[in-house]
C-alpha cells in the first residue's frame, strides 16, 4: 500500500461534528511507510482534546482494518499553522470574517436535514421583508440542488458587468441569484469540496448586490463545504434554523444548529415548518363532531375548525429551548402554500393578506427585533 492509497482510506474519516473528511480539510500532514509500520502525522489546531482523540482513534481503526500494517502510529502536530478551510472548522475565532459593502444584514436560513422546507421559508421571508419596505436580496447557495428557479418561476441567465461581476436578477422586487440560473438547473452537479468552496465564495464576492437592507442566504442541508466557507469568509448577522416537528428531523437539525455555535455565528431563532394541518368545514344538525379521535365543537352556524398534528408537535419549541433562542413561528401544512410555490410565486407575494403570510410577518418582525 502506498501513500495515495492511505489517503484514499482516510477520506472515510470525517472531522467530528462535520460531514467533511480530514483529507479534504488538509489535516493529514504526513504519511510515512516503513515495511509493515505506517506513521501518520495529523495537523490539528483545535484545543478540544476529545476531538483530537476521536480523530486519532478513527484513523487508527481505519488503517488497522485494511490489514496492510501490523503497526499504526498516529501523532498530532498542534503547532501547525492554519492553512485550509478545515482549520477554520477547528478554530473559527482565529479566522477573520468580513462584511459585504452596502449590505446591512446577512441572514442564513439553515437546517441539518433536507426536505424540511428551508428554501420555501427563505423565499417567503425574503418577500415578507421586501413587502415591509426593505431592499432585499436572496441567494440560493445549494450548489447540488438549487431550488430558487422553481420556487420563483424564473430561469433567466444573469448578465455580467464590465469588471466581470454577476448582476443578480431583479425579480418581483427582489435581487436574486442561484447556481441554477447559471447551470440551467438541469445538468447534475458532481463537484468535490474545494470546487464547492470556491463557487460559494464567488457567489458572495463576485455578485454586484448593490445596497441591501437584508441578504437572505438559502443554505444547503448539512454541515459541509458551503457552510464552512460561509462562516469562515463572511460575517453573518445570524442564522435561522428550520425544522419539522418529528424527531428524525430534529436529530439532524441539532447538528446544523450546533455548527453555527461552534463558529460563533448567532442563532436568531427556530422556525417549525409543516407544523400541523388545519381543517375547516361545516356540518348541520350537531353541536360537536369527532375527527381522528379529537372532540371538535361546532358553532351555531355549523362551522368547525381543527388542527391535526401529522408529525407530532413541539419539535421546534424543544429545539429553541435547547438553543436558548426564541421559537420564531410555526408554519402549518397548507394547500395554499403548495399551490403558490408550484406556480412560481411564494404565498407571501401572491397573497400577502393570508393567514400564512401573517405568520411570516410575525417571524420577520421577531428577526428584525433581534438584529436591532
Amino acid at each position: 500500500m502506498n501513500n495515495n492509497q492511505i489517503l484514499e482510506l482516510l477520506k472515510s474519516v470525517n472531522y467530528p461534528g462535520f460531514s467533511r473528511d480530514i483529507v479534504s480539510f488538509g489535516m493529514v500532514d504526513d504519511v510515512k511507510i516503513d515495511g509493515k509500520t505506517v506513521n501518520v502525522t495529523l495537523k490539528i489546531t483545535t484545543q478540544q482534546e476529545e476531538k483530537i482523540t476521536a480523530v486519532i482513534n478513527d484513523v487508527t481503526q481505519t488503517l488497522e482494518k485494511s490489514k496492510a500494517f501490523t503497526n499504526v502510529n498516529v501523532s498530532v502536530n498542534k503547532d501547525a499553522a492554519p492553512s485550509t478551510i478545515g482549520d477554520a472548522a477547528q478554530s473559527p475565532a482565529q479566522q477573520p470574517a468580513t462584511t459585504l459593502d452596502g449590505i446591512k444584514h446577512i441572514i442564513a436560513i439553515a437546517s441539518g436535514k433536507g426536505g424540511v422546507g428551508k428554501s420555501t421559508v427563505a423565499a417567503n421571508l425574503a418577500f415578507t421583508l421586501k413587502n415591509a419596505g426593505n431592499s432585499v436580496g436572496l441567494l440560493d447557495l445549494d450548489i447540488y440542488g438549487p431550488s430558487l428557479p422553481i420556487i420563483l418561476g424564473t430561469n433567466e441567465q444573469p448578465q455580467m458587468t464590465q469588471d466581470r461581476k454577476l448582476i443578480p436578477l431583479d425579480h418581483m422586487g427582489l435581487k436574486i441569484m442561484s447556481f441554477g440560473f447559471i447551470s440551467g438547473n438541469e445538468t447534475p452537479v458532481i463537484w468535490r469540496g474545494p470546487l464547492i468552496a470556491r463557487m460559494t465564495e464567488q457567489f458572495f464576492r463576485d455578485v454586484e448586490w448593490g445596497k441591501l437592507d437584508y441578504l437572505i442566504l438559502d443554505l444547503p442541508p448539512g454541515t459541509g463545504d458551503v457552510q464552512l466557507t460561509l462562516t469562515q469568509k463572511l460575517k453573518i448577522s445570524g442564522a435561522v434554523i428550520v425544522t419539522t416537528p418529528q424527531d428524525i428531523a430534529l436529530a439532524d437539525v441539532r447538528k446544523g444548529a450546533d455548527m453555527f455555535k461552534k463558529v460563533h455565528t448567532p442563532v436568531l431563532g427556530v422556525v417549525e415548518n409543516m407544523s400541523g394541518l388545519f381543517i375547516k368545514g361545516q356540518v348541520e344538525g350537531c353541536r360537536a363532531i369527532s375527527i381522528e379521535g379529537q372532540h371538535v365543537d361546532v358553532k351555531p352556524d355549523g362551522e368547525f375548525a381543527i388542527r391535526i398534528d401529522l408529525f407530532k408537535r413541539g419539535g421546534g419549541k424543544s429545539e429553541s429551548d435547547r438553543l436558548e433562542v426564541q421559537l420564531l413561528g410555526e408554519i402549518p401544512i397548507s394547500q395554499e402554500i403548495m399551490e403558490a410555490t408550484d406556480a412560481g410565486e411564494p404565498i407571501t407575494s401572491k397573497n400577502p393578506e393570508s393567514q400564512v403570510s401573517e405568520i411570516y410577518r410575525s417571524i420577520a418582525e421577531k428577526i428584525v427585533n433581534v438584529l436591532n
